[in-house]
């Protein structure tokens, strides 16, 4: 890690489970060959030792799993940094300069509080539709204002971060980035896609289990009636609910995703903090407008 006090500091966060004994030394060899910057990484454990961590590396171990987000809010909590950094541990960064050239582009445009690279595989070059954070994501190599993130590796403003009351540990895994997001617009700010930074990460397909479906369909609800205009909610989960009839064909993973809707409208979702109509306004302007 270097050091130097006009260089800008970015703090990593990296999340194990000790499951990944390949993967997970390349993405902290790759981290901590950055260049450019103050880099301060810890490790947080996600119900176990981090294992494999590289001296001089801090760690956080958690004596139980506390799901994606809420372990990225303990390792935020454990780093220092003017700039965060979340990066999956299954990732890479194939460039020394990409944590630079990414804290970079937020010092050019004040407004921005996050920034997101064009993720890859390593292998096929493959940039997955979900890894686009907008809409029209056939094109992955179009660059421009995004409403929403993918938030396995997404370097993010501290200030504007912290503002924002950082990410919805409830929800556990899934839709984690579109709350931040929306709740980083709604305090004036904006988010950008930058494809010409590449970090590399394997093309995995999420939708493997019946807990893809149900927390993915619960936590759908969940962002909805926490962060929209109650006028709004019906329409968002009315669009988002024909668009899942129409796409899921498997009667189980059906059942599984009907399930988590239900959970999603009965549960408690967490603090509610509605994202005011200007702010509706301006993700409708910056072509997402917050119904889809």
């Amino acid at each position: 890690m270097s050091t130097g006090a006009s260089r800008p500091t970015v703090g990593a966060v990296v999340l194990t489970m000790n499951d990944r004994p390949e993967e997970f030394p390349r993405a902290m060899a790759s981290l901590l060959a950055q260049e450019g910057i103050d880099l301060n990484a810890v490790v947080v454990g996600n119900g176990c030792e981090p294992e494999q961590v590289p001296a001089g590396v801090r760690t956080v171990t958690l004596p139980e799993n506390v799901g994606i987000p809420e372990g990225r809010n303990v390792g935020a909590d454990n780093v220092k940094g003017d700039h965060l950094f979340f990066f999956d541990n299954d990732a890479h960064l194939p460039d020394t300069d990409t944590l630079a050239r990414l804290v970079a582009e937020l010092h050019h445009d004040p407004q921005l509080a996050y920034v997101q690279p064009r993720i890859s595989d390593p292998v096929t070059g493959e940039t997955l539709r979900r890894w686009v954070p907008r809409l029209r994501a056939s094109d992955p190599t179009r660059p421009g204002i995004v409403t929403v993130m993918a938030e396995g590796v997404v370097m993010v403003r501290r200030d504007a971060y912290d503002r924002a009351g950082g990410w919805p540990g409830e929800f556990f895994l899934f839709h984690e980035g579109v709350e931040l997001a929306w709740r980083l617009w709604n305090l004036g700010c904006t988010g950008r896609y930058v494809p010409d930074i590449v970090v590399h990460h394997p093309a995995t397909n999420p939708a493997r289990h019946e807990t893809f479906y149900r927390l993915n369909a619960r936590n759908r609800v969940w962002v909805a009636r926490r962060n929209l205009p109650r006028p709004l909610i019906p329409f968002n989960l009315a669009t988002w609910a024909l668009i899942t009839l129409w796409r899921i064909r498997d009667r189980q993973a059906l059942r599984v995703t009907l399930t988590g809707f239900r959970e999603g409208l009965s549960s408690g979702q967490g603090p509610r903090q509605p994202m005011s109509w200007r702010t509706v306004l301006r993700l409708t302007r910056a072509g997402r407008p917050p119904v889809f």
